[in-house]
């Protein structure tokens, strides 16, 4: 009888407690005496056949160490001729009995329909937003949280001495977990998310009053993904009157595009955000250069910076709940394929590893409720 073999295949981006996951899912693999061989760079990996065996030797110590060993793209099947049945043939080129698929939204839902189409799969949630349905968090989520906190921690004082406001951009795409979970255990004063909008004259009014009762500094959580509507509005109105004066200039679109912005998309639709930062605290400067300057201390001008924390929040050694929470995943991945439960995905229930279906998992992006907001912001607020 031929040994079982199962393929692993991280995607999308990389997440602290990757290879915590990896590691656990090789050594439930090896109880069973089953193989394990791992896809490179995500789903490009079994579209070029670019695989490696991942054997206990390979898998030694790695559960400490942020990334993957096996790398990762945003490679999308659905926009490469042939995609999906080119992973199919190749799954059964290498005679795998079964494939675990570790990511968020995008690569789970390449996960549910290869299982739609005959691919015995399961799915292990990984992303630093904690956007996955069914699950009360994904690994990678607690790392990030751990360095926006941290971040906070260190700005405070430089925002202190300097008597200024701040604004730190925080990832998290169309959730705002990371910026409300980060922006309160790090003492933000104001935390902009996505599921709430914004009036920027109401965040310069926070700040106001913060400088008048002395407090001459402010932080400033804001999602990438956050919003004013009307700012949003007025600023594409400028930037649509530069690129006529640009095409009046007979500029090439190319420089058209580097002097107005180009929105950028992903292989699976998702516009690359960011900037958000930078317009706030513009704004803020505009706003309140003029009313703020008799609160500030003598000789001191106000002003209003940015910070993009980028890659930063997702790098380095995972936190020991990322590395616990992926090591569990990945041990209930192996049991649901010995259990040939496909097209189920690892799930975190209160203390529980459950597994539900994926389908149901991808119904729904799990979004920060805006009750919850609330009742955090009454929080900060009065703290």
């Amino acid at each position: 009888m031929a040994r079982t073999k199962i393929g692993i295949i991280t995607g999308g981006g990389d997440a602290p407690g990757l290879n915590a996951t990896i590691q656990a899912v090789v050594v439930g693999a090896k109880e069973k005496n089953w193989q394990t061989i791992g896809f490179k760079a995500g789903w490009a990996g079994p579209i070029k056949n670019d695989w490696e065996e991942v054997t206990i030797g390979r898998i030694k110590d790695i559960q400490r160490a942020g990334g993957t060993i096996l790398g990762t793209s945003r490679t999308n099947p659905a926009k490469i001729p042939g995609g999906y049945k080119t992973i199919i043939k190749n799954c059964k080129k290498l005679g795998l009995s079964a494939l675990v698929a570790i990511g968020g939204e995008d690569t789970l839902g390449v996960a549910q329909k290869l299982y739609q189409k005959g691919v015995k799969i399961v799915g292990i949630p990984k992303t630093i937003d904690n956007d996955v349905g069914e699950t009360d968090y994904t690994f990678g989520f607690d790392t990030a949280v751990t360095r926006v906190s941290e971040a906070l921690d260190r700005l405070v004082t430089t925002t202190q001495a300097h008597h200024r406001t701040v604004v730190i951009e925080i990832m998290g795409r169309q959730a705002g977990w990371i910026a409300l979970y980060g922006g309160i255990t790090g003492g933000a004063h104001v935390i902009l998310i996505p599921e709430v909008p914004f009036k920027i004259k109401d965040i310069c009014q926070v700040v106001l009053d913060r400088y008048k009762q002395g407090l001459t500094y402010a932080l400033i959580a804001c999602a990438e993904g956050a919003q004013d509507p009307g700012l949003a509005e007025r600023v594409n109105r400028e930037k649509e009157i530069v690129r006529k004066i640009c095409k009046k200039q007979k500029l090439t679109k190319e420089v058209i595009n580097r002097v107005v912005g180009k929105i950028e998309y992903d292989a699976f639709g998702h516009f690359h955000l960011g900037g958000i930062g930078d317009m706030i605290a513009k704004e803020i400067n505009q706003s309140l250069a003029a009313s703020i300057s008799s609160y500030m201390p003598a000789g001191i001008k106000f002003e209003a910076r940015s910070v993009r924390l980028g890659h930063l929040q997702r790098g380095g050694s995972p936190t020991p709940f990322d590395r616990m929470l992926g090591i569990r995943f990945g041990l209930k991945a192996v049991e649901l394929i010995s259990q040939k439960k496909f097209g189920q995905m690892a799930a975190l229930r209160g203390e529980k590893i459950i597994g539900v279906p994926l389908k149901k998992a991808l119904a729904k992006i799990k979004t920060v409720p805006p009750s919850f907001y609330k009742e955090m912001k009454y929080f900060w607020e009065k703290s």
